[in-house]
């Protein structure tokens, strides 16, 4: 049996993106799948790492994230909503995250949720990342609002490329491995619209709910980000001369 896990980063469940995460979930049900939820607003999942949530380093002067996640790993010292969220992620063999994207990148509670779920020293370690990530059997995907447009978030829109906006986002998920599909991007989706406007809007988003079944059916035949492969850079971490780029944001030396 799949267990999907649905990541919705949104405060209000009732919004086009919670409806659109419910969406994801009864597709995936109706699939026979195993589902499991964190809807981190409602939950109030905790955002901030810091010292006091770990027994005996509550002494923020010398608190290292890194270090005392795998000691905190080790000996069994995580807190139990951080470790709720790892027992989801282990279980998971597809994960949909649904979140829009404020200030040109996603709500702070969702990067909250990498900084303290993707655990050093448990969901990866320094040897265990990228191609031998230890999260190489799951596969995400992201569904995502923007207010602009689409010209807007397009190549050469004036909000920025949305495929590179979220290629942070993407890359995190990369460092342990996980397979990548292409995003799903709603634009122009804010409560400002009015008249024809509202009806058109209201219209579309219809659309993708009642198209949901079907991308979620299709899930495993969508097309991924690609990424460059270890073998792809030097012993000093850079693109090697000749190689491939797949984005602006590595690329190689002249």
């Amino acid at each position: 049996m799949t267990t999907t896990l649905i990541v919705l980063a949104h405060p209000n469940r009732s919004s086009f993106n919670g409806t659109w995460a419910e969406a994801s979930a009864a597709a995936c049900k109706a699939l026979g799948h195993k589902v499991l939820w964190s809807d981190l607003v409602e939950m109030g999942f905790d955002a901030v790492e810091r010292a006091e949530l770990y027994n005996g380093n509550g002494n923020c002067s010398d608190f290292d994230p890194l270090k005392v996640q795998e000691a905190g790993a080790k000996n069994g010292d995580i807190p139990d909503h951080v470790i709720n969220e790892v027992d989801k992620l282990r279980k998971a063999d597809q994960i949909i995250f649904h979140f829009p994207l404020w200030w040109f990148a996603p709500p702070a509670v969702l990067k909250g949720w990498f900084d303290r779920v993707l655990l050093h020293g448990d969901m990866h370690t320094v040897e265990e990342r990228f191609d031998t990530g230890r999260c190489r059997d799951k596969t995400a995907l992201f569904c995502v609002t923007t207010g602009a447009t689409e010209a807007e978030c397009g190549p050469s829109g004036k909000e920025g490329n949305v495929q590179l906006l979220l290629w942070p986002v993407a890359y995190t998920l990369r460092y342990l491995g996980i397979k990548i599909l292409d995003p799903v991007v709603v634009s122009g989706v804010h409560g400002y619209h009015v008249g024809a406007d509202r009806t058109e809007l209201e219209q579309r988003l219809a659309g993708v709910l009642n198209d949901q079944a079907d991308l979620i059916a299709e899930f495993g035949r969508r097309s991924a980000i690609q990424f460059n492969m270890d073998q792809d850079f030097d012993s000093d971490g850079r693109l090697k001369s000749g190689s491939q780029s797949h984005n602006p944001f590595i690329l190689p030396l002249n």
